[in-house]
């Protein structure tokens, strides 16, 4: 099942069809621990360091650890360059670079319709950009994936909770 959530999230659009996404599946307990435990350390020293109070610090490292670990499977989006165009001006490369943020990050949308069209449930989760080493380290990720998000997978334990979202006419502009 994962192979064809994956198949389907690499059909995503993507500058030049370069696809410069890369995908470290976690299935077993010891990656998904690993990577729980090494996040948590950074994420823990972060929360203290804008003053967020220790009991707390603590309360929100726990329940990243135990969505990460409680997941049955947790799919980290990263992003290789070495697939797309290099150019000799910083405003090219710095475009490059965002064709290719956003080139994984659709990958990564597909990735949640194709999941929930297996019937299973998924969370986007972003805390992987504010730890790219600690990321790469902990699973041991070669040095040019660089991670981009995280998608928790599962089955789902009841209906989620809809979010409000912001009605059209404020986010959209007919010209």
């Amino acid at each position: 099942m994962i192979d064809r959530i994956l198949e389907t999230a690499c059909r995503a659009p993507s500058a030049h069809n370069r696809q410069p996404w890369r995908f470290a599946v976690l299935t077993g307990p010891e990656s998904k621990q690993a990577l729980a435990r090494a996040m948590g350390a950074e994420f823990r020293r972060d929360l203290l360091a804008d003053g967020v109070a220790p009991a707390e610090a603590d309360w929100q490292v726990q329940r990243s650890h135990d969505r990460i670990t409680s997941a049955p499977a947790a799919v980290v989006l990263c992003l290789t360059m070495d697939p797309m165009d290099v150019y000799p001006d910083m405003d090219r490369r710095k475009a490059e670079f965002r064709m290719a943020m956003q080139s994984v990050a659709l990958a990564g949308g597909q990735l949640l319709l194709a999941a929930h069209a297996e019937g299973l449930g998924a969370v986007w989760v972003c805390a992987p950009l504010f730890a790219q080493a600690t990321v790469q380290a902990a699973l041991d990720l070669p040095e040019n994936w660089e991670p981009q998000g995280m998608i928790l997978l599962g089955y789902s334990g009841g209906s989620p909770t809809v979010r409000d979202r912001l009605p059209v006419a404020e986010v959209a502009r007919y010209l």
